[in-house]
């Protein structure tokens, strides 16, 4: 590791976190992105996971260094924060595949280290809008082409989060997204404006006319509205109705069993 690297760009977090957070983010992870977890050659090779932004306890990073590993047992895990004495607390459970580094959205990476999967949760949410995407080009640097940045916000429990989902991309554009995805595990019910709450940055300030985010959660409302029949076979058959009538009006959403039936909406190619 190199002795001195640039001040980390980026504020403190609130830090708060609990067990259990994140779990449906890796889920959707082990589903969405299996080969890319496991992928060694060109510059993947030994390449990292980062949990950018872990907070005052480093559970989260632990907890995903567990599920994914499952899938893909060699993956090495870098969980980084830009508070020091976090990252001191967290020294203590690191092993040879699971690290921690002080740093922000410039990543605190060795010479020839690459990364090729980034998830970013609850971090940009302090942030004002314009702050959002000269973030994420200081993540992408260390991203081969191919690799993913998952950057979104959760409630606390983590029942409800929306996410983006970007991949790294050529040109004088660093990242193209892929998928805008609403995940819910149907406990706190089935109401897209519950969404709104936990809406990305990018996002969350452009539920108003004329802005597309605004007319998908009037369809999905629309939806939800004209299926109303399925609310007494359950939750999780109400949230997929919807999503086919949303698709058969037009919008494209991911009406494939494997994500529906378990509480995640994708909203592919959403503009930006």
């Amino acid at each position: 590791m190199p002795k001195t690297r640039p001040k980390p760009q980026g504020q403190i977090t609130r830090g708060k976190t609990q067990p259990n957070r994140l779990r449906r983010v890796d889920a959707f992870i082990l589903l969405y992105a299996p080969d890319l977890l496991r992928r060694q050659d060109g510059p993947f090779r030994d390449a990292w996971f980062v949990d950018l932004g872990f907070g005052a306890h480093p559970v989260t990073t632990l907890e995903t260094a567990e599920r994914l590993r499952r899938s893909a047992p060699e993956l090495r895990i870098l969980g980084v924060d830009i508070d020091p004495e976090r990252v001191a607390r967290a020294q203590p459970q690191a092993d040879a595949r699971t690290h921690f580094r002080c740093g922000g959205f410039n990543l605190p990476l060795a010479e020839g280290e690459r990364v090729r999967l980034i998830r970013a949760f609850n971090v940009l949410r302090q942030y004002p809008p314009q702050a959002v995407r000269p973030a994420w080009e200081q993540m992408a640097r260390a991203v081969p082409l191919g690799g993913l940045l998952l950057e979104g916000t959760s409630t606390p429990s983590g029942a409800l989060w929306v996410m983006n989902v970007l991949r790294r991309w050529d040109g004088d554009v660093p990242w193209r997204q892929e998928a805008l995805v609403f995940s819910t595990n149907f406990h706190p019910g089935f109401d897209p404006i519950a969404f709104q709450a936990v809406l990305p940055k990018n996002y969350i300030h452009r539920i108003q006319p004329g802005e597309s985010i605004a007319d998908f959660f009037a369809a999905w409302k629309a939806a939800r509205a004209a299926t109303y029949g399925y609310r007494s076979l359950g939750r999780r058959q109400w949230f997929g109705a919807a999503a086919r009538q949303l698709a058969a009006r037009g919008w494209d959403v991911d009406t494939r069993r494997r994500w529906i039936n378990r509480g995640y909406l994708l909203w592919r190619n959403p503009p930006p």
